[in-house]
């Protein structure tokens, strides 16, 4: 797996991700928060299988 996401893209995603879950857990507790998980995932990893599909990448030094 070629990395395809760039730093910026890994904060936001992170961030994002987190975001969901804390509403999944503190908000109105709805199974739809839990979406955050495979955003943290795939900035963690740092590929994402959609990019891949698309042909895009945000990660300068990697292309």
């Amino acid at each position: 797996m070629e990395k395809n996401i760039g730093s910026v893209d890994k904060i936001l995603r992170i961030l994002v991700g987190l975001a969901l879950i804390a509403l999944a857990v503190v908000g109105p507790q709805i199974v739809w928060g839990w979406i955050g998980v495979p955003f943290i995932l795939i900035a963690l990893f740092g590929w994402c299988p959609i990019y891949k599909i698309l042909g895009v990448s945000s990660c300068k030094s990697c292309n």
